[in-house]
């Protein structure tokens, strides 16, 4: 089973090139990088809030695990 990346589907070469070619027409060759620093910003900022929740679940956790195993040995 062929399986594609988020959104793209079955977008062929020539689907993907007008996309890009319309972003470029609107807002046009000097946006462009900044545009893409905020994606980048965005993506960066949200990976952060994931590994946070993801060290904090390992936290409560271990909390837990400790807490059951002090339990147990009473």
């Amino acid at each position: 089973m062929l399986t594609y990346p988020l959104f793209l589907g079955s977008l062929g070469f020539w689907e993907i090139f007008l996309i890009v070619l319309v972003i470029v027409l609107l807002f046009g060759g000097k946006k462009i990088p900044e545009l893409m620093r905020g994606v980048g910003k965005g993506v960066k900022s949200f990976r952060q809030g994931m590994n946070e929740v993801e060290d904090e679940l390992k936290e409560v956790t271990k909390d837990l695990d400790d807490t059951k195993k002090a339990d147990e040995t009473k």
